[in-house]
């Protein structure tokens, strides 16, 4: 595992190094350059909002806060590279995280295989040196899930010869593994706000799925609550912000407004919101004292838009759905600066493999209780999101490091297989044992010739032919 971890760090800095030589100080992204400046605003102590006091919610706190002290150590313009190199250590930690779930769910065969095939995969190695939220997400979201599927396959100690003092243990380790879930879940969503949904909606899911439905219920209720407490403060702030509660940010109506417009295609294309921002914009200084802030009222104009242009052309929200989900699973990126042949191979010759062997160790697995299906089910969640909203490779890279989790389940069940196969062969095409025909007329030698040919119990057979006899006489 150690070689594993040394190879995923190593492969991360390496293209934090390469890729910091072909952009320079630049960002390739839009949203690289946010979260840079909102670093930087916490790191000098000013008003966390993005360029104006208009975007007061425009991205939650979590990856600027752990950019922030590049701010502290470097002034007020560290090298991007620093940015890079730290997301090139949060994602080896996000392989740590996925090796941890596969030894636990499967054995240590498991562990190394799963690491292995994170700490290779490109979307995974590109989100950790890209200055992105994912770099954060990754590492926050695998620990939350492996916490959850820690507290779910907490065994309960014996109903006979579990004491008091056992059954306490289990329960506190049970519920404090459950909180530590919940927290992890808050600091993803801080994150990447579109993990909101995802502990709702997997704790329906298991709750129906799992066999101890009482247990699940309490780690359910444990964890959101542990949850919403991480929440509290963001939530605090938000309202004192615009006077109305916000769950994450701002951005929601116009990343629904992306995926869901008359121009949409299913990729991004922001410029269709600069309309209806100007317009708000001339409404607010028209009148300033209006009781709603500006970025609250677009906000829910665009999600007004988006849900109104929704409901008058399903028949294009349904084909939209479609070309965003061949964009999230597509076998090479949509962006074309990223398209290069190499990018295209690299990516195609792990993304594959990853994606058959995890499809196979979850049907084979189906039925061994609710702790395998949290291996999957991000996968579901992130497809669903992103029919919705616009499509990305970007955007399946979460969930490609759970289902390397499930690759490596079959990689490390592989001699298994093997042998299960075989067995099959055997009973499809059944083979007649080789048999060794030999004259000897004495028991004697008989065992001497079967001892020199290696004769063994279970073996080839062994013919023994006695000469007939002949008449005394002759005829």
């Amino acid at each position: 595992m150690v070689v594993v971890l040394t190879l995923a760090l190593g492969v991360r800095l390496g293209a934090a190094t390469w890729w910091q030589s072909r952009v320079g100080d630049q960002f390739y992204f839009g949203d690289s350059e946010s979260y840079w400046y909102l670093a930087r605003a916490i790191a000098q102590g000013e008003p966390y909002e993005f360029g104006a006091p208009d975007a007061r919610i425009f991205r939650s706190p979590g990856y600027p806060l752990v950019l922030a002290p590049l701010f502290v150590l470097g002034g007020k313009d560290p090298p991007i590279l620093w940015a890079r190199w730290l997301g090139a250590v949060l994602g080896t930690l996000a392989v740590v995280g996925v090796g941890w779930i596969a030894w636990r769910l499967f054995d240590a065969k498991a562990a190394v295989a799963a690491a292995f095939l994170a700490a290779i995969e490109p979307g995974a190695v590109a989100m950790s040196v890209m200055v992105l939220s994912e770099a954060l997400f990754c590492p926050l979201m695998v620990l939350h899930l492996g916490l959850w599927i820690a507290a779910s396959s907490s065994s309960k100690p014996a109903a006979a010869g579990g004491s008091g003092g056992v059954w306490r243990h289990w329960l506190w380790q049970v519920g404090g593994l459950s909180v530590a879930a919940g927290l992890a879940s808050g600091a993803a969503v801080l994150t990447r706000p579109s993990w909101l949904l995802f502990a709702p909606f997997a704790v329906f899911v298991g709750i129906a799925w799992s066999r101890s439905r009482a247990k699940e219920t309490c780690i359910a209720a444990t964890m959101l609550v542990a949850m919403a407490l991480a929440l509290v403060p963001w939530w605090v702030r938000n309202y004192r912000a615009v006077g109305h509660f916000v769950p994450t940010t701002l951005q929601v109506g116009a990343s629904l407004y992306d995926g869901w417009n008359p121009r949409a295609t299913g990729a991004s294309d922001l410029s269709v919101i600069e309309p209806i921002a100007r317009e708000e914009r001339q409404k607010a200084a028209a009148d300033p004292a209006r009781s709603l802030p500006y970025e609250y009222r677009l906000d829910r104009r665009l999600r007004d838009e988006a849900m109104a242009w929704a409901r008058g052309h399903p028949a294009q929200v349904l084909w939209l759905a479609v070309v965003k989900f061949v964009r999230t699973w597509s076998f090479w990126p949509n962006e074309p600066g990223l398209s290069a042949w190499p990018i295209r191979l690299a990516i195609v010759v792990t993304y594959v493999p990853i994606v058959c062997l995890a499809v196979l160790t979850a049907v084979r697995r189906e039925r061994r209780g609710w702790p395998y299906a949290l291996a999957w089910l991000p996968a579901v969640y992130f497809t669903a999101l992103h029919m919705v909203f616009v499509g990305s490779i970007r955007y399946r890279v979460p969930a490609m490091l759970m289902l390397a989790v499930l690759a490596g389940g079959a990689v490390g069940e592989g001699p298994r297989w093997m042998a299960a196969w075989r067995r099959l062969i055997g009973k499809l095409v059944p083979t007649q044992p080789g048999r060794v025909h030999i004259d000897c007329s004495r028991a004697a030698e008989f065992r001497l010739v079967a001892a020199q040919v290696g004769v063994a119990g279970g073996g080839d057979g062994i013919g023994v032919g006695h000469p007939a006899p002949q008449p005394a006489g002759g005829s």
